[in-house]
């Protein structure tokens, strides 16, 4: 039988916002930031990617994946633990990691598509990936329907680029937040992809409005 573990309790420490005392406490309670140590991930969102991978099958062997908003590193960590190669990009700093292509800068900029899409070339000539997998999300203000408006342009930023990048058959796979994608954007996706689903992995914390989206079976952009 598997004991509850008693919760640590943090105090507020003099100078500290209430929202970091609370940030620390959900932290040195959360179960699966424990085990991201025991298992050597990078951090808990490691497991996000694991359980939609265990649900879907999205990670094989030999693939070419496109992570964006990388750092610290541990969705880049599972996929090439399942024999893929990735490229990542984030606008913070990560340490290097075996079999992946690291690029340091926001995604927004207007490079950053065609720098991504070079190292996408030294693998397939063509130039094309298997994967192309977002955990991107722009700092929150508080404010319901700015902050919905802000992650939809950068899911949408992601998601133009997946279809120039992504093989027929690809999946496109990004983080969302209240109420998920768009119907203007999934009507889209309809069009381009085979089938298009919402999932929150038991990964993601239950009062976290976060969940992803998953678009299976690229047909190719010109459909």
């Amino acid at each position: 039988m598997t004991r509850n573990k008693a919760k640590t309790k943090v105090k507020t420490a003099k100078g500290r916002k209430s929202a970091s005392t609370r940030w620390l406490k959900r932290q040195l309670n959360d179960p699966y930031v424990e085990r991201a140590k025991k298992d050597g991930y990078r951090g808990r969102a490691a497991y996000k990617l694991i359980e939609m991978d265990e649900k879907l099958g999205l990670l094989k062997p030999g693939q070419v994946i496109v992570d964006l908003g990388a750092a610290p590193g541990g969705w880049c960590q599972v996929a090439t633990q399942k024999g893929a190669r990735v490229i990542a990009l984030d606008l913070l700093a990560m340490d290097e990691l075996g079999d992946v292509d690291f690029i340091q800068m926001d995604f927004m900029d207007d490079d950053a598509p065609d720098r991504l899409k070079v190292l996408i070339r030294q693998y397939n000539e063509d130039g094309l990936a298997d994967l192309v997998i977002s955990d991107m999300a722009p700092n929150t203000t508080g404010h319901k329907q700015t902050d919905h408006l802000r992650i939809m342009a950068v899911v949408e930023a992601a998601y133009e680029f997946a279809c120039e990048v992504l093989k027929p058959g690809g999946t496109f796979v990004a983080k969302v937040f209240q109420g998920g994608a768009q119907n203007t954007l999934l009507a889209d996706m309809n069009r381009h992809f085979e089938k298009t689903r919402h999932m929150k992995p038991p990964a993601s914390r239950k009062e976290s409005a976060e969940q992803y989206l998953i678009a299976s079976g690229f047909k190719g952009f010109n459909t």
